[in-house]
């Protein structure tokens, strides 16, 4: 009965956790309608559990389906805690121990919106410690927040690298240059058949 209700609850305390955050930061709502509708699925595979989060027009939703999401990651805690390093992700996609699907941009797109969430933390807690104490809980969670926004970056950075070498989704830069080259040669060949053909004017 209880491991049948450990999946709610922890999806109520996530979106009341989620909510005072955003309640807290008057630029989020702004930012979380550009996420508005999109799904992102997460699967840790040793408890068995797909928690969907779910963007709102001004909440994140957290609950339960197996239904098709934009982007859907499974892995298991091992590998949970080398996501952070890129070098690892191809070798953990080889080995079975992460599989994502869908579209990678919205995890990416998920990522940058908890990493730019920026909770007025004094403001909340002066009226219950008063000023100076409030001032000083909110630089140490002012450094937490930086810390888990340096992770945050880390896990980003992971993802776009896997989705240019690995799933070959968006060119890099050196990609890039490399096709402009080509387009150009190809202009140029065009143009000197096109002389060599008889009748053909510029």
């Amino acid at each position: 009965m209880l491991t049948a209700l450990l999946p709610q609850l922890l999806c109520a305390s996530a979106e009341r956790l989620c909510q005072s955050l955003i309640n807290m930061d008057s630029g989020a709502i702004a930012r979380l309608k550009r996420l508005q509708g999109k799904q992102l699925a997460f699967t840790v595979r040793e408890f068995n559990v797909r928690l969907v989060v779910t963007a709102g027009a001004d909440r994140l939703l957290f609950n339960q389906h197996n239904e098709v999401v934009d982007c859907a990651i499974s892995t298991d805690l091992a590998s949970l805690r080398q996501l952070r390093d890129a070098s690892q992700l191809t070798r953990l996609i080889k080995a079975d121990a992460l599989q994502i699907d869908g579209d990678i941009q919205v995890a990416q797109q998920y990522s940058f919106f908890l990493q730019s969430l920026n909770p007025d933390w004094q403001e909340a807690l002066s009226g219950y410690v008063g000023d100076a104490m409030a001032h000083k809980i909110a630089l140490s969670i002012g450094q937490l927040q930086q810390y888990m926004q340096q992770k945050a970056g880390l896990l980003e950075q992971s993802f776009t690298m896997l989705a240019q070498d690995e799933l070959l989704l968006t060119p890099g830069s050196l990609e890039l240059q490399q096709f402009s080259q080509d387009v150009s040669e190809i202009s140029a060949r065009v143009d000197r058949l096109l002389a060599r053909l008889p009748g053909v004017k510029e």
